[in-house]
């Protein structure tokens, strides 16, 4: 790669960031379609986001992808917002606009649908959603706009309530009862913490006994791939969709609007994330 004054830039913001395989997507992506840009990592500490920001804007960037712990600043920071950000009540992907405004977008929601459908999974009837952060936000709102009836399951009850108020829809349940919920939902999707980096000490396996036999198992994490959850649901001979093709999926608006081109989703990239992934 090689960098000019005409390179057409862009990038993400975290804290810490060294982690993100978005690096090596966007890159490849460039280099796949012949495109003159660079996306690179960008560690921003918490408190810096607008400062880094208007940095950014400033020097000619094109836009940036926003992570841990900045989506929800990123929401407030922006001059506008598309639907789905309005829903998630953050912001992953930023676009700086030639006329020196800021648009917010949230791609996580189509990017976890899209995922799913790549997976040959239809639209779903009935989902529970482990979880209330901003993951889960994404999802449920993405899901619900979809026509699915979701139920919400988060460790601290009162912050499921809180998502279930804000996106006016949808129906709660206590952390030890979801289980028991498991024979009328058709997915089951993980966006909590638990199996990052894969984590033991919950019992999946268990929670997983009275799920239905077409029960679609699916966790938004990819680090590791096959995440506890999902080596359960394995054993239980259910359908599982991991979390990089999340990845993959919600990177592709960003990248268009930054670089003018609509990358495919091809087993390259994958492959290259899974190179990266399993440390080869």
């Amino acid at each position: 790669m090689t960098i000019t004054g005409t390179t057409k830039l862009a990038g993400v913001i975290g804290w810490p960031v060294e982690h993100s395989r978005s690096p090596l997507l966007h890159n490849h992506w460039c280099a796949s379609h012949d495109i003159d840009g660079a996306y690179v990592p960008l560690p921003v500490p918490p408190g810096s986001l607008d400062v880094a920001l208007r940095g950014l804007q400033a020097a000619g960037f094109r836009g940036i992808n926003v992570t841990i712990p900045h989506k929800e600043d990123a929401f407030r920071f922006v001059d506008r917002k598309t639907q789905s950000a309005l829903r998630a009540g953050a912001v992953n992907t930023i676009v700086f606009e030639d006329d020196g405004t800021t648009t917010g977008d949230c791609t996580d929601g189509k990017g976890f649908l899209a995922n799913l459908h790549a997976h040959g999974v239809g639209n779903s009837r009935h989902a529970m959603i482990l979880g209330a952060g901003g993951a889960a936000r994404a999802v449920a709102a993405a899901l619900l706009d979809s026509g699915c009836r979701i139920t919400i399951a988060n460790r601290t009850l009162q912050r499921a309530i809180a998502l279930r108020d804000a996106l006016e829809g949808g129906e709660v349940v206590e952390w030890d009862a979801w289980p028991g919920q498991l024979a009328s939902c058709d997915l089951l999707v993980n966006a909590t913490s638990l199996g990052l980096g894969g984590s033991a000490g919950y019992d999946w396996s268990g929670s997983l006994s009275g799920a239905a036999p077409d029960l679609i198992v699916s966790d938004v994490v990819y680090v590791p791939l096959m995440t506890p959850l999902l080596q359960a649901a394995r054993m239980r001979d259910l359908k599982i969709v991991d979390g990089l093709g999340m990845l993959i999926q919600q990177a592709r608006a960003g990248f268009n609007a930054w670089f003018g081109i609509l990358p495919q989703v091809d087993d390259t990239a994958r492959a290259l994330l899974l190179h990266s992934l399993n440390g080869d």
